[in-house]
């Protein structure tokens, strides 16, 4: 086993033993989406004039990939509460590779992204959530799903690194919330101002909501849209490329030379 790929399993138990000793942590995160989705499909949704039903096809797709979308608030908020109590600088002077400290961060998350989706579609179908699209899809739109969140927990951990300070990471990570917004994740673009559509359909959220939509079968992809929602899959793939190309090798070099923001703390 090559060295990254051992260091890497090690580091990627130490992520997991972190998040089972902070089960409460663990449990918001997972019954979030769910609430999310219960209160977007029968007091937001009554407002909307799409059928329930229909919306609520349109809308579990949607709220997947906005929780795909907060491995950028978690990777930043793990990744700079390692710096700043020192975590980190100790962890860099093990004989360890380099890379295995964000990869072990960016698996665990991955992993647990994938068990926490189960219950949420299990809630989807109980409110009329189906896959009316083939199988192939279903399975391209769940692999899609994690390659996503994958990117953008890298994207969180470069920022984690930059940012250094754990409050000031938590503060920022809230600001993410407003990606999934300004986005097609919960409403159709067609009705924004010019401007505001084109912002939203540039937006990684929208071109991957669209393309769970298409490989679901949930809802047809939208007629004059930008270039990432016109070709959803193409775009969605082309975003995450982007981010893990840009994001992957400055994360581990930031790593590799960031001092921490203190050092009096013990590692977890």
């Amino acid at each position: 086993m090559s060295t990254l790929a051992y260091d890497g399993t090690a580091l990627l138990g130490r992520q997991l033993r972190r998040m089972r000793n902070n089960p409460g942590l663990l449990i918001l995160t997972q019954t979030m989406p769910v609430t999310m989705l219960l209160f977007f499909s029968f007091v937001l949704g009554s407002a909307l004039a799409m059928p329930g039903a229909e919306y609520r096809s349109y809308l579990v797709p949607g709220l997947l990939v906005a929780t795909a979308a907060n491995g950028l608030m978690t990777g930043m908020f793990q990744a700079a509460q390692d710096t700043h109590r020192g975590v980190t600088d100790r962890l860099r002077s093990l004989p360890i590779s380099r890379a295995a400290v964000p990869l072990g961060q960016a698996v665990a998350d991955l992993a647990v992204t994938a068990a926490g989706t189960v219950p949420f579609l299990l809630a989807g179908l109980a409110v009329g959530w189906r896959v009316e699209g083939s199988a192939l899809g279903a399975v391209g739109a769940a692999g899609l799903l994690l390659m996503f969140r994958f990117a953008t927990t890298w994207a969180g951990i470069l920022l984690g690194l930059l940012t250094r300070n754990e409050e000031a990471a938590g503060q920022l990570g809230g600001a993410t919330f407003v990606l999934p917004l300004l986005s097609n994740a919960y409403i159709p673009t067609d009705g924004m101002t010019g401007w505001l559509r084109t912002a939203a359909e540039w937006n990684p959220v929208s071109a991957v909501a669209t393309a769970l939509r298409d490989l679901f079968g949930n809802a047809p992809v939208p007629d004059g849209a930008a270039w990432p929602v016109a070709h959803p899959v193409a775009g969605s793939l082309a975003w995450c490329a982007v981010l893990l190309a840009v994001c992957v090798p400055l994360a581990v070099r930031r790593y590799a030379g960031t001092p921490a923001a203190r050092t009096d703390a013990r590692p977890r």
